[in-house]
């Protein structure tokens, strides 16, 4: 119970973090793009500007690590045009990479399109989502 009880406040930590990280100031940062799937297998586009992120992305990608292999982020109510499939996309400066988090952030791809009117209260509170059968498949080119 301990164990349990430990990483849902490391996961809980970890969302409040993001929720209040100010954001990183202006500069020209390399855009990278990359396929996320899961279990529904539909895919879904990321944007990473954060080096680091970018070669944690690129090292899951090639089999390099398998660290950190799920992705989650705050979700924008809103098409991107790299993600247009989508009626949302994830806030490029909040995604991250995770091991386990908590339940109330995890949905599928299409589950969040069906109820993305519902995103941000008991449905993925505070717009964060943590997809916990998300993997990246591969790398694309910029739009």
């Amino acid at each position: 119970m301990h164990r349990i009880l430990t990483k849902i406040v490391t996961a809980l930590a970890a969302i409040a973090a993001l929720s209040v990280a100010a954001p990183a100031p202006a500069q020209a940062a390399e855009s990278a793009y990359f396929v996320m799937t899961d279990i529904t297998r539909e895919q879904f586009v990321i944007k990473l500007t954060d080096p680091a992120k970018i070669q944690h992305a690129r090292d899951l990608v090639n089999g390099e690590t398998t660290d950190r292999p799920h992705v989650i982020g705050r979700i924008l109510k809103r098409q991107a045009p790299y993600n247009p499939r989508w009626s949302y996309h994830l806030n490029t400066d909040t995604v991250d990479f995770f091991d386990q988090a908590i339940e109330v952030c995890d949905a599928t791809i299409p589950y969040v399109e069906d109820h993305l009117d519902e995103a941000g209260g008991a449905f993925l509170p505070g717009l964060f989502w943590c997809d916990w059968t998300s993997r990246l498949v591969r790398e694309v080119p910029a739009p």
